[in-house]
């Protein structure tokens, strides 16, 4: 029972954030950032060749969550979820944009051109697989483990906090993780080992 009116608390902080963001509240911009920077981070940094593409794909994805902030609703999806879905949708656009450039060449050069790499497009693919079912594992978990492991996880927040922000002892939190994480692994999840 208190799982639940936390989680409607959360949701109404997360409307309320994402209404200021829509607003053009650039407070609202920061702590956008600071709660998702370094997972969007994260995703970018495993999908761009490059560091300083991944830098450019977490700009683009910030805009791209503050033009859409208006349209978050979280009946449907959790904030950390959208965020991730949003992030994700961003890379892969960015990374079909990278491949559709055509690159200059001289036409008179005798070297045959080699065929396009394909093994990148499958990994990606599987990377979104993985990480589709690995958000469908976690949330098929009781409510207080789904939250801790996306807070812990996917939110990046220590146990402490999220003990404190759901006003849960250390302990419980503690708990809840390990079952999550047995249950994940159980059912075949090597993602979060810890």
């Amino acid at each position: 029972m208190a799982d639940r009116r936390i989680n409607h608390e959360q949701a109404a902080l997360d409307i309320s954030l994402m209404q200021r963001v829509a607003a053009g509240d650039e407070r609202a911009v920061a702590e956008l950032y600071d709660r998702f920077g370094s997972l969007v981070y994260k995703m970018a940094f495993q999908s761009m060749p490059t560091r300083a593409e991944a830098e450019d794909a977490v700009q683009e994805i910030f805009v791209r969550l503050w033009k859409t902030a208006q349209r978050y609703d979280s009946d449907r999806a959790a904030l950390v979820t959208w965020v991730m879905l949003i992030s994700r949708r961003q890379l892969v656009d960015r990374m079909r944009r990278s491949r559709a450039r055509i690159k200059p060449t001289v036409l008179d050069d005798a070297t045959p051109v080699a065929a396009p790499d394909r093994s990148d497009e499958r990994t990606q693919g599987e990377r979104e697989e993985n990480m589709k079912e690995m958000l469908r594992r976690i949330d098929a978990l009781p409510e207080l483990q789904r939250t801790v492991v996306k807070r812990a996880y996917l939110g990046g927040q220590t146990l402490r906090q999220i003990g404190e922000e759901l006003n849960t002892p250390l302990g419980t939190i503690k708990s809840a993780l390990s079952r999550a994480l047995t249950r994940l692994r159980e059912r075949g999840s090597e993602e979060f080992a810890v």
